[in-house]
């Protein structure tokens, strides 16, 4: 669920203290009014018995002025208890919006594919020619239907079986998570959040995965997450942060229905529970994502501001920023918001992935979050991704941070 400070409703507005100037004169009224009535409507000789007249004169008025004194205290003390009692309610609901908030992940494996580097390149490789601007979107013959259209694929081959690349892209990702999961005993429970974008059939691509799984080695089973992209992520925190299971996302775009202006890309991640998973060291910590929800730029910088507000203050100075899946709409938006919170703005610090690859679809934040990570591994500082994709409704701001010391000790 979305954690929103600003729809948290204001303090109670607490009553005003009884002003003593004002009760003061209102006592001399009372027993200027008493002693006038006193004299108006009691008998002639009332004023010689002077044991009469000064109780009636002034004791009544000062007895209905501490009836009314007493009453407004009353009320006076039931508004300050129910605003306190507001307040009190407001403030819990407030530590526990912003403890839900900064929640973050461990990430523990990652793996990424793209155009920019063949698998047997490795990871290092992949990640220079990210960080080096490197473009490889170009015109070349579609996978499925042969046309010239401007792309990045993963394999160039035209006559080649896309079954069996797909085969062999799930099977190098897999590979490259499989040495971690590895270190954590059979039964370790692991949730899988499958997200694929393929023109291929639904029936097909599953059938392509289970084979993949099974030659993979891990020895592990999975249960399948609802949900897509960061939005599942999301509902993680939220709902099972304090669960054993790890989560492991594999995101791909393949063979896309409309391939013009895309690439194809397939990422693995691998998150752990910062409560319960101590075996594995992470690499980075995975801050919780904020979404958008209008498209407008004062929307996104709220979003922007409130997922660098989850962040430590020491680690809130942001050194790389990635962006992917990101339209044209957006881009200006972004760098609008990118100079209000003094983030890189041009430079080696900003990474447009669209611009080096293509759009990436689903995989859009998953590939961002990969491509930090690794740049993380490597001894960069924070890292923010701004990402879109097919399964976004609005764009999404999510912060990586390096793993200090002092997160070490906490987490």
């Amino acid at each position: 669920m979305p954690i929103r400070l600003d729809k948290i409703p204001p303090l109670a507005p607490h009553p005003q203290r009884p002003r003593f100037l004002l009760w003061l004169g209102l006592l001399l009224v009372c027993c200027l009014l008493g002693m006038a009535g006193t004299l108006l409507f009691g008998d002639e000789s009332l004023p010689e018995r002077r044991s009469d007249f000064w109780p009636l004169a002034l004791g009544t008025p000062f007895l209905v002025w501490c009836v009314l004194g007493f009453g407004r205290v009353l009320i006076y003390v039931g508004q300050q208890g129910v605003a306190d009692g507001w307040d009190d309610a407001r403030e819990k609901d407030l530590h526990g919006m912003m403890r839900r908030g900064r929640r973050s992940q461990q990430v523990l494996g990652v793996s990424v594919q793209t155009a920019l580097a063949e698998p047997a390149q490795g990871s290092e490789m992949q990640l220079d020619a990210l960080l080096s601007g490197a473009t490889v979107l170009k015109s070349q013959a579609s996978r499925m239907d042969g046309k010239t259209l401007r792309h990045s694929c993963l394999s160039c081959d035209a006559d080649e079986n896309p079954e069996a690349i797909l085969l062999s892209i799930w099977t190098q990702t897999l590979a490259d998570l499989a040495p971690t999961l590895a270190q954590l005993p059979a039964d370790q429970p692991l949730a899988l959040l499958l997200d694929v974008d393929t023109s291929l059939p639904e029936k097909q691509w599953r059938r392509v995965w289970r084979q993949a799984w099974r030659e993979s080695g891990i020895r592990q089973q999975t249960t399948p997450v609802d949900g897509r992209g960061l939005t599942a992520l999301d509902q993680w925190l939220d709902q099972r942060i304090d669960d054993r299971a790890m989560l492991m996302v594999v995101a791909v775009q393949f063979a896309p229905q409309q391939p013009e202006g895309t690439a194809e890309v397939a990422v693995g991640l691998l998150f752990g529970n910062r409560l319960t998973q101590a075996t594995l060291p992470p690499i980075a910590y995975l801050h919780r994502p904020e979404q958008e929800r209008k498209p407008t730029s004062g929307d996104l910088l709220y979003a922007t501001r409130q997922a660098l507000d989850w962040l430590p203050p020491e680690s809130r100075s942001v050194q790389q920023v990635w962006r992917a899946g990101i339209d044209a709409r957006g881009a200006g938006a972004i760098a609008s918001v990118m100079v209000k919170v003094g983030m890189p703005v041009n430079g080696s610090g900003v990474y447009d992935i669209d611009a080096m690859l293509g759009h990436p679809g689903c995989a859009s934040p998953w590939l961002a979050i990969a491509a930090g990570t690794q740049a993380i591994r490597r001894g960069a500082g924070t890292q923010f991704v701004f990402s879109g994709g097919a399964a976004a409704a609005g764009l999404w701001g999510t912060a990586l941070i390096p793993v200090s010391p002092v997160l070490k000790q906490v987490s």
